[in-house]
């Protein structure tokens, strides 16, 4: 349960040092008012609003230091990385001035991070890389985030020094033993981290091959995202109930080879099949398939921090 009543919520993170509690709508009541203000005034991309809007629950909950992973790309709000990084900026700024320690890493959403997308399957997913065979990008993006994390609670001078601690902290199975330990203090099953496959599984699953072969050589992620929501991953109303077992599977990503026939995704749902065939459209029309092969783009293209920005890309 992530219904915890404050007073548990300190206990469990002083005891197990992990929590996760869902937001209290008392928590940033301003930022609620406006966010409504901000959808009939047009100003839903005003980058000093969202800051402001993100940061004020950062600083609500009370939190000392701050690690913020700002997206680019096609398949995130800002788009360009320019754009990313004066978001950034801009937050960054307001931690620091309320005496904050706050770092931003700019990362890619160029394509979908990982393989899954959904919520069954990307637990399914994070058991894995905590195992050591999860996505290389998802790995590596943790790694990054947590280094930082690590440097900013002064358990490692520098980030070479976070990221082996981080690296062995994996490989000797200390964070898959956390996990169980966070599952079992919120009253979850751990057993489902040696068996995976007690989590829910979906009534229905179609595939979507390739018509041609060649390389992939771009996913429109946001519409990988609408096909999730499509067939129940998410919300297309406040009223619709979200199917746990849902989602997006992919066979291939950028850079990847591919023939006629071969599996570019696979989709999960327990919805009407109807409209499982309408998000295969979707998934199908999301991949670009070209002669040559093209490369993905870099992880990391920034990081942010009160000194200012050091460009990785």
């Amino acid at each position: 349960s992530i219904d915890l009543e404050r007073e548990a919520f300190i206990e469990q993170v002083n005891r197990h040092g992990i929590a996760v509690i869902s937001q209290s709508g008392n928590m940033t009541p301003a930022d609620k008012m406006m966010y409504s203000l901000r959808d009939v005034t047009a100003t839903i991309e005003s980058v000093p609003l969202i800051a402001s809007s993100i940061m004020s629950k950062k600083i609500a909950a009370g939190a000392d230091a701050i690690v913020l992973d700002v997206k680019t790309g096609s398949g995130a709000f800002m788009k360009s990385a320019e754009d990313s990084i004066a978001l950034a900026q801009a937050m960054v700024s307001i931690g620091t001035k309320l005496n904050l320690q706050t770092t931003a890493l700019i990362t890619s959403m160029e394509q979908p991070l990982g393989y899954a997308v959904g919520n069954a399957l990307e637990v399914k997913e994070a058991i894995a890389a905590l195992k050591g065979d999860g996505p290389k990008d998802l790995t590596e993006l943790c790694l990054s985030l947590g280094a930082y994390m690590l440097i900013m609670g002064q358990k490692a001078d520098d980030y070479e020094e976070a990221r082996e601690k981080l690296q062995q902290i994996l490989d000797k199975g200390y964070a898959l033993k956390k996990f169980k330990e966070w599952i079992a203090a919120q009253g979850g099953s751990p057993s489902i981290v040696d068996q995976p496959e007690l989590l829910p599984n979906s009534a229905h699953m179609i595939t979507v091959l390739a018509a041609e072969e060649g390389y992939v050589q771009h996913i429109h992620s946001e519409q990988i995202g609408h096909t999730a929501m499509m067939i129940g991953a998410g919300r297309e109303t406040k009223a619709a109930k979200i199917d746990l077992t849902a989602g997006v599977m992919l066979r291939k990503k950028i850079g990847d080879h591919v023939r006629p026939g071969e599996i570019l995704a696979e989709l999960h749902t327990g919805m009407d099949l109807r409209r499982l065939s309408q998000a295969a459209e979707l998934a199908f029309s999301s991949f670009v398939i070209g002669k040559e092969r093209k490369a993905p783009e870099p992880l990391l293209y920034a990081i942010v921090t009160e000194q200012g920005v050091k460009r990785l890309q």
